[in-house]
């Protein structure tokens, strides 16, 4: 709380108009929309911590303060000052009898109306589409789901350790990479994951995680995908692949019902069916992909052993379920080098995949990792991956090796599915697209 100059009124935030009932303050913000009936104006302001009504009452305020509804329009920065009033009926609760009102600046021709708009137009229009209150929530939501991330792992003792963005070579051994010239070293790369760092982190802490910005160069236009995209990944000294599935199940229903407990009203903007939120609780379905094909065959899909699984196919799949549901211990042929086989199956590895219902598909991918160096020294060469950018990673198993585990989750997917929304591209403040790297 604070005073503007000249004022006696107290400052504060819409969010906090609970505080202050029969109390005059002022407020700052924005205009979100404005209707008359007359001798009594009602401006909508937003200030990011809420939507308040505002009620100028003609014989209540100076004409200049009631003229001054005339050149308000929408988006217009205002002060706004008046007493607080308990009405069930508006927007959190509360309304504010004006008092005194001032502008601060008048927008013309806004872009954004309130009819309907394309999706490029609105894409083109991120920076301001972000002030519309199916955003605003979207965003919430997002916060909320980060905030939960690191509350869970802070919780559990883990370690944030970030990794590098610019890396000198690829993690998963693909082509689907972002270079750029690195000074006098030649090619770097902008990372596709934090995993190995983590890896090192892990041998030195025990249990970290990082959590930062990655990038893949897929040139993929799927409402799942995105070109930068944000991923926690828990790295775990001494886990196999069953203490790391217990470890995403419990992280999953953690989110989930954080999100539930603390976004209501986000979650009822966006007119989102919760029960199906409610069901997330563990234990989780665990599917070997042996069964997870059975599933396919059993629903009419051609399916060839040994393919990883599609878009398509992880939604049969977790179409069978009210919650995520794992699937484990994929072929090694479509995996990446750095995975555990399974020492009863040398043709599989000691993988998982969580893919989240309603069709949202996979949000985790984790294994155990190869932990003998022979053995990693001889998948690098399998993947035809050089050797020398991974040295310091054959240190890890040079130097007191231990089985260890972890997974990746991706930010955004997480996000979609939570909130009950279609496209990726809302779940992030400004989306990078394979067609798209403005706003």
């Amino acid at each position: 709380m604070s005073e503007l100059p000249g004022s006696s009124k107290p400052v504060t935030t819409i969010g906090d108009l609970s505080k202050y009932d029969d109390t005059s303050v002022t407020i700052r913000g924005w205009v979100y929309n404005k209707r008359s009936s007359g001798k009594i104006h009602f401006i909508l302001v937003r200030d990011g911590s809420g939507i308040a009504q505002c009620v100028v009452v003609k014989s209540q305020v100076s004409p200049e303060v009631f003229g001054a509804f005339d050149l308000l329009s929408q988006e217009s920065s205002l002060t706004v000052t008046g007493k607080v009033h308990k009405d069930d009926r508006a927007p959190g609760g509360y309304e504010i009898q004006v008092e005194d009102l001032a502008i601060v600046h008048v927008a013309k021709d806004y872009p954004i109306t309130p009819k309907e708009h394309g999706t490029e137009f609105l894409m083109d229009h991120r920076h301001l589409w972000l002030r519309s209150a199916r955003q605003h929530a979207i965003l919430k939501i997002r916060h909320r789901i980060i905030k939960a991330v690191r509350d869970f792992f802070d919780g559990k003792g883990f370690t944030l350790v970030d990794s590098p963005i610019l890396t000198p070579a690829s993690v998963e051994g693909t082509s689907t990479l972002f270079e750029t010239e690195y000074f006098d070293l030649g090619k770097a790369y902008l990372t596709q994951s934090g995993q190995l760092y983590a890896e090192a982190s892990a041998m030195a802490m025990g249990k970290v995680y990082c959590f930062g910005p990655t990038f893949r160069a897929e040139k993929s236009k799927t409402r799942r995908h995105l070109t930068e995209f944000w991923m926690v990944e828990p790295e775990v000294a001494w886990a196999n692949l069953n203490d790391n599935m217990d470890l995403a199940e419990e992280f999953i229903e953690y989110v989930v019902q954080t999100v539930l407990g603390n976004s209501a009203e986000e979650l009822k903007l966006l007119e989102r069916d919760v029960t199906k939120l409610q069901t997330v609780k563990r234990p989780f379905p665990r599917l070997h992909y042996d069964e997870a094909v059975e599933i396919l065959k059993k629903n009419g899909v051609d399916f060839q052993y040994g393919n990883d699984l599609g878009a398509a196919d992880e939604t049969i799949i977790s179409q069978q379920y009210d919650r995520p549901v794992m699937v484990h211990h994929y072929p090694a042929a479509c995996k990446a080098f750095y995975m555990k086989r399974d020492p009863e199956r040398e043709d599989l590895t000691l993988s998982v995949d969580v893919l989240a219902p309603e069709g949202y598909g996979e949000i985790i991918g984790g294994s155990q990792r190869e932990d003998d160096y022979d053995t990693l020294l001889k998948r690098l060469e399998e993947f035809n991956l050089p050797r020398e950018p991974f040295e310091w990673y054959l240190d890890l198993r040079r130097y007191g090796s231990v089985p260890h585990s972890g997974f990746g989750l991706g930010i955004e997917r997480t996000v979609a599915w939570i909130c009950g929304i279609e496209h990726v591209r809302e779940t992030i403040p400004f989306a990078r697209m394979i067609y798209r790297n403005t706003p």
